[in-house]
């Protein structure tokens, strides 16, 4: 045991100062001593000693925030169980074998990490983002605290629930407010479902049930900070693995999410106003969220200002003053008797329920149907989740339906009943039908009277009604109240000042862009459908019905539309800054893109593109993402736009065909231009060329490039391959980017811009690519199009812009 380590003395006699002013790093030569402080290179966090305010008689090695005053805030913990004594001169240190151990002056070792690779000169890094990391010369981790936490989780760290269906990590909350050592409450999925539920635990008892997993995102996903920063969470299934990541969109916002020591999961933001941190959210945040503290068949309701208890449809409570004794049912079901179900939305499903795996919809309702003790089931499609092995999510429940929630963020659960209890509705609305339809009549009536002493209003409901026929032959409108805020054609006009070309912004392929002003001062753009246009009436219908659907910071706002006679114009927020490509391949208007913007822009339309495909309540594929597509506000914030060609996909839909073919050359994905086979994967493919042209402020077809390259693809392959991938960034911004961040980037286009769709990633991976700098990124393989000489690439560019039969080629210029 002596020869293991290092003796103190010979490492008090090689120890080196290690203070805040000059130390980054920790070697065999310069260990860490009391009083000694570890800075991570930017200043943000420092690695230490510390003593917790109740007894500073022990000392702890811990991570905290550097640059925030007031109170230490404490992060990680390494020997949280084995305080070392204030008089024990502890000393962290390197050893001969590259060890990272943790010793005191009476030969103890409360802690200590084994270098798994042999090799000499090992050192420590406190990195960036809070990562206290062991790495060999070459710069290869073999350890890290991200691996390890303690209460904390910090953004970009990668918190692993589960490997091979066992769980993987657990934050463990302090025993009190000023003892690091391990407490009773802790956070980790269930160990019955660890792919499926997550967990706050008092000991080994369930405290409070954080999220059931849909194979979408971790239930209330998105949060909004008190810094109006967002915070992301996002669950990612990866072959064995399943873990959650954080990241924020403003990574200048310190934020944490901390498992405190009475329980509580707390999502904290620092205020540089108040000089403290202040909670944006927390689980439980009601006394309802506790496990259980519903009863049987309730739910706690979130939708309510203040949460409470209620119970189920066509269920009572069992006593109205104690509702922890739950609810029972008004009428009981009984086997061999008809019964149906109702669906139950935006609920948090319960617990306790049976994963049925490998199963359709209908199997899963025909499953709980066919079963007399089935109670509800809930089905989930996860095929868009990432690579697991079944892309399905049945549950059923046979038992007491305990711990159930409502949100706005919940999916269906789909409850039991005795058909009875319809036939009581029926027998209300018997009762109700003949009132609604008197006073239904009678609404109509004083309509008619109106619109015949106001022709001014007469006129805005014609136009209307007009609008809602319009839009009637919709497939995606059927069963939905849409409404279309109308805006009068005699109001665009003085807008437009009869749209005059001083008021021109920009042309598309189906249109003009003009600047308008309305009364007050208002702002928009107005795009006017060209008469002459052939396929504008189906984009025209198409634009409105996506985005009057889609909310997101990074889409364009539809304002409102208009038809009158042949006119049929849209009405956008206005973004002074235009579009990206009027700044990108501007040769003098691109300097105002620096990397910081760039990167930006980059994060901001991925995030717009995983909102398509994923986040939001219809799964939608753009099929025409190019730079004169993405919008910037005033603050550069990009904002994907033109929907004309969008295309919906179904539930249970990956992939569709189409025979007449969309979008513009070179944006296009191999197999949507050649068999015009499209699904999200394609828009992976067009985000991976705006990836390389914002890096490289080069046209996917620049003429600036070499001759014997045929588009931008084949120039970044060839430096990636020959390792110049630094040759690729603008010469504007190459000065000041961090070229590691840059040289990611490209990477995650290259593997974008990948020939196979099975071979791209979805967007929540390249999202967890870009803004992770941890993620592990696979080896991008050789583009379809580096194959070909410039002779074919011309050839078969002129083949596909001549084919007009099959292929619809636009050429949108930038709004």
């Amino acid at each position: 045991m002596a020869m293991r380590y290092i003796p103190i003395f010979i490492l008090l006699f090689l120890s080196s100062s290690c203070k805040s002013d000059d130390a980054h790093n920790l070697t065999h030569t310069k260990p860490l001593t009391h009083g000694d402080v570890l800075i991570s290179n930017g200043g943000d966090f420092a690695l230490g000693f510390f003593s917790p305010a109740s007894s500073n008689a022990s000392l702890y090695l811990g991570i905290w925030y550097n640059n925030i005053p007031g109170p230490r805030t404490i992060v990680w913990v390494a020997n949280r169980d084995n305080p070392i004594t204030n008089t024990s001169s502890p000393m962290l240190a390197i050893t001969n074998s590259s060890d990272l151990v943790l010793s005191d002056s009476q030969g103890g070792t409360p802690w200590a990490v084994k270098n798994t690779i042999t090799s000499a000169g090992a050192t420590a890094v406190l990195l960036e983002e809070g990562n206290l990391v062991l790495q060999s010369p070459n710069g290869t981790i073999t350890w890290q605290s991200f691996d390890h936490p303690t209460d904390t989780v910090l953004p970009n760290m990668r918190f692993l629930l589960s490997y091979k269906a066992h769980v993987g990590m657990r934050l463990v909350a302090w025993k009190g407010p000023d003892d690091p050592s391990s407490g009773d409450f802790s956070c980790s999925v269930d160990p019955s479902s660890p792919d499926l539920q997550f967990f706050t635990w008092n000991k080994t008892e369930p405290y409070c049930r954080l999220s059931v997993w849909n194979g979408k995102s971790v239930a209330g996903g998105t949060y909004l900070t008190n810094t109006s920063s967002i915070l992301y969470e996002t669950a990612v299934a990866s072959g064995d693995e399943y873990y959650l990541t954080y990241t924020i969109s403003d990574n200048s916002t310190l934020m944490r999410m901390m498992l405190d020591y009475t329980g509580k999961l707390k999502y904290l933001s620092w205020s540089s106003h108040t000089s403290s941190w202040a909670l944006f959210a927390e689980h439980p945040s009601a006394p309802c969220e506790l496990y259980a503290s519903c009863g049987p068949f309730s739910y706690c309701d979130f939708t309510q200002i203040t949460p409470a208890c209620q119970c189920l449809d066509e269920f009572e409570p069992v006593d109205k003053i104690n509702f922890s004794k739950g609810c029972q049912r008004k009428q009981e079901l009984k086997c061999g008797k008809q019964s149906h179900f109702v669906p139950l939305s935006g609920m948090k499903v319960p617990d306790k329920f049976l994963h049925i795996r490998n199963r359709s919809l209908d199997e899963c309702a025909a499953e709980c149907s066919g079963n007399c003790s089935c109670k509800a089931y809930a089905y989930s499609d996860m095929s868009s989740a990432g690579a697991i092995a079944d892309p399905s999510r049945c549950l059923v429940w046979s038992g007491d339906l305990i711990d159930a929630g409502k949100s706005t963020s919940g999916e269906n659960l789909y409850l039991r009943l005795a058909d009875s209890s319809v036939n009581k509705k029926s027998s209300s609305l018997q009762i109700i039908l003949p009132i609604v339809a008197l006073l239904v009549l009678l609404t109509c009536i004083a309509l008619v009277g109106v619109c015949k002493y106001r022709g001014k209003w007469r006129k805005k409901e014609n136009q209307k009604k007009l609008m809602l026929g319009y839009f009637s032959t919709s497939k995606e409108l059927k069963g939905e109240n849409t409404e279309f805020p109308s805006v009068s054609f005699q109001d665009i006009l003085s807008a437009t000042n009869i749209f005059a070309d001083s008021n021109l912004v920009g042309r598309g392929g189906f249109g003009k862009v003009y600047k308008g002003t309305f009364e007050g001062g208002n702002e928009v753009a107005i795009k006017r459908l060209s008469q002459n246009s052939g396929q504008g009436t189906v984009e025209f219908r198409n634009e409105v019905v996506l985005i009057a659907k889609l909310q997101h910071r990074n889409l364009v706002r539809l304002l409102g539309c208009c038809i009158h006679g042949d006119e049929k114009l849209l009405i956008y927020e206005y973004l002074p800054n235009k579009s990206l490509d009027s700044y990108l391949f501007d040769g003098v208007r691109k300097h105002v893109l620096d990397w910081l913007t760039r990167f930006k822009i980059i994060k901001g339309i991925a995030r717009g593109i995983l909102y398509l495909h994923q986040d939001s309540r219809l799964t939608i594929i753009h099929r025409d993402l190019k730079a004169s597509n993405i919008l910037l506000d005033k603050e550069m914030t990009p904002k994907i736009s033109d929907f004309g060609m969008a295309r919906i996909f179904g539930a249970n839909q990956n992939q569709a065909n189409t025979n007449r073919v969309v979008g513009t050359y070179g944006y296009m994905s191999p197999e949507y231009a050649m068999r015009g086979a499209f699904s999200v994967k394609s828009d992976t493919y067009s985000f991976g060329v705006l990836l390389l042209e914002i890096i490289s402020g080069l046209k996917i077809s620049s003429p600036q490039l070499l001759a014997n390259f045929s588009s931008l693809i084949t120039y970044a392959w060839r430096l990636w391959e020959d390792e110049k991938a630094t040759e690729l960034v603008d010469c504007s911004v190459v000065a000041s980017c961090p070229l590691h961040e840059v040289l990611r980037c490209i990477h995650v286009g290259l593997l974008c811009v990948q020939d196979h769709p099975n071979d791209r990633p979805l967007m929540s991976s390249v999202m967890n690519m870009i803004e992770n700098e941890n993620a592990l990124l696979p080896t991008p393989k050789q583009p379809i199009y580096f194959a070909e000489s410039n002779y074919e690439g011309a050839e078969a560019r002129e083949s596909m812009e001549n084919s007009v039969n099959e292929m619809s080629i636009t050429t949108l210029e930038g709004r």
